[in-house]
């Protein structure tokens, strides 16, 4: 029986652990609520581990490591079995949908017809991708050196709360591939969704306890699976300042980590773009996901010429927006993932105010919609870049405008930022263009379009942004230990 099934009242059943292939309560037997963003009523209890539950999720995967059934399996075994996970991924596509939505607040259109598609792509991609990484060999006078990737061993992935699902089979897709065993934290705000993975692994036949899922605090939990001395790799998503320490403690057991964290990505358009494509792009690229996003073009460059034609629209773009309720097909927006992030959000506008900033559209909590949290799409504009808005990441629906002169002066104010994730470019001039990509220091950039990812190629920021790269060749490489062997010949 499924650990969580929803109904048509918006209910779902109370969420436990994923070890060893069975779902088991907390050693403690202690829970914690996960709440309905759009609400704020309470979703399911969820098994809140501790300490003890993450050494035995750890233990479990490092014993099932070295008994060699999922490690030394052929290759092709592996991928048939991620492959079948990627089809009953999408073979209950409406349910992980829904349940996405319910748990993050997130649009039903954005999780059925983005979020869940993707993951299930995750599995089928680095599965098949698995059985042809390019192995090396070189010969010099008369010797033969080639090199073998064998799987790390027990890998730790930490996963944030706004694209928990996709993000979730974005490491564990190729963690697994590679022949590792993985113990997964989602997020406690959003921890739903990635509990049914468990199911999906036993049903797909994947061997107990390659796959371990455990939910509870990062103070605890995921202290656990960063110091543990059997953990071998681990991989995580969120904000700067917990990369760190995530950081610090890997160092005590000089674990390999992969950290992608905060952006404040600048969004730059030239005089020559395409207005209409520019805007269009523009507001998908800050309001997407109620701008819970690290790859969100927060930082809005309009050149001075086209300023307030370009304004004009974009105000205009927005104004057309629908906020609502997250099942809704229709809903552009939905509600943001807590109360307390609400607030942060809206404190962020006013520091904005305060500093000078000029009010477009937005900036307050959406009226008429009850306990939820909505917040309306918000422009800041005739911002400086020096002012906190344009420096920290807000990490919800508001986007700050700021005015440039010349591609100099882009680039500049682009690069004046402890972040370096992402960015995008609107132009219609291919050498400008080049150059821009070129000097603007980020992991990712994107040139009239955002957000478009062809995963054979490597992701990552620089920077706050975050250290290594993921992605094609980079996950394997990470997830694996390189040895060269040299034979005379």
């Amino acid at each position: 029986m499924s650990p969580i099934i929803f109904d048509h009242h918006k209910k779902v059943k109370d969420a436990k652990l994923f070890i060893n292939g069975e779902y088991v309560d907390a050693i403690s037997g202690e829970t914690f609520d996960t709440i309905d963003p759009s609400t704020n009523v309470k979703l399911a209890s969820v098994a809140n581990a501790n300490e003890q539950d993450a050494n035995k999720a750890i233990d479990v995967a490092q014993s099932t490591f070295e008994s060699g059934i999922w490690s030394k399996m052929p290759v092709d075994e592996r991928a048939k079995i991620l492959c079948k996970m990627s089809d009953l991924v999408m073979d209950r596509v409406d349910e992980l949908a829904t349940l996405e939505t319910l748990d993050v607040g997130k649009p039903i259109k954005e999780s059925r017809g983005f979020d869940i598609p993707r993951a299930a792509w995750n599995l089928r991609f680095f599965a098949e991708m698995a059985k042809y990484v390019v192995h090396e060999n070189y010969e010099m006078n008369k010797f033969m050196s080639y090199a073998k990737y064998a799987p790390a061993g027990v890998t730790s992935l930490i996963i944030p709360w706004n694209l928990p699902f996709m993000q979730m089979t974005w490491k564990a897709s190729a963690a697994l591939a590679a022949g590792n065993t993985v113990v997964v934290k989602p997020a406690s705000y959003t921890p739903l969704s990635a509990v049914m993975l468990g199911e999906i692994a036993n049903e797909a036949g994947l061997p107990p306890g390659v796959l371990n899922i455990i939910t509870g605090p990062g103070g605890t939990v995921g202290t656990a699976m960063t110091t543990h001395p059997a953990v071998r790799r681990i991989s995580f998503v969120g904000e700067t300042t917990t990369g760190k320490t995530v950081m610090k403690n890997a160092a005590s057991q000089l674990i390999p980590v992969s950290l992608e964290l905060g952006g404040k990505s600048a969004n730059i358009v030239f005089e020559d773009a395409d207005l209409d494509e520019a805007v269009a792009g523009s507001v998908e690229a800050i309001f997407k996901n109620q701008g819970e996003i690290c790859l969100a073009g927060s930082r809005l460059l309009v050149q001075e010429s086209i300023y307030d034609q370009f304004l004009g629209k974009f105000v205009k773009a927005v104004e057309n927006i629908q906020v609502g309720n997250p099942l809704d097909p229709a809903t552009d927006m939905g509600a943001l993932v807590s109360k307390s992030h609400l607030e942060t959000v809206d404190g962020y506008v006013q520091i904005g105010l305060s500093e000078g900033a000029k009010l477009a559209h937005g900036g307050k909590r959406v009226a008429g919609l009850g306990e939820g949290n909505f917040y309306e799409p918000t422009i800041l504009y005739d911002v400086d870049n020096k002012m906190r808005v344009a420096q920290e990441e807000i990490f919800g629906p508001v986007i700050v405008i700021i005015p440039f002169k010349t591609e100099e002066d882009a680039i500049r104010i682009a690069n004046d930022s402890i972040y370096g994730l992402a960015g995008v470019v609107w132009t219609n001039d291919l050498r400008r263009a080049h150059r821009v990509a070129d000097r603007v220091d980020s992991g990712l950039l994107w040139i009239n379009c955002w957000y478009v990812r062809d995963l054979r190629t490597p992701f990552g920021g620089s920077k706050a942004s975050g250290i290594g790269r993921e992605g094609g060749r980079h996950s394997f490489e990470f997830y694996t230990e390189a040895k060269t062997v040299t034979m005379k010949l």
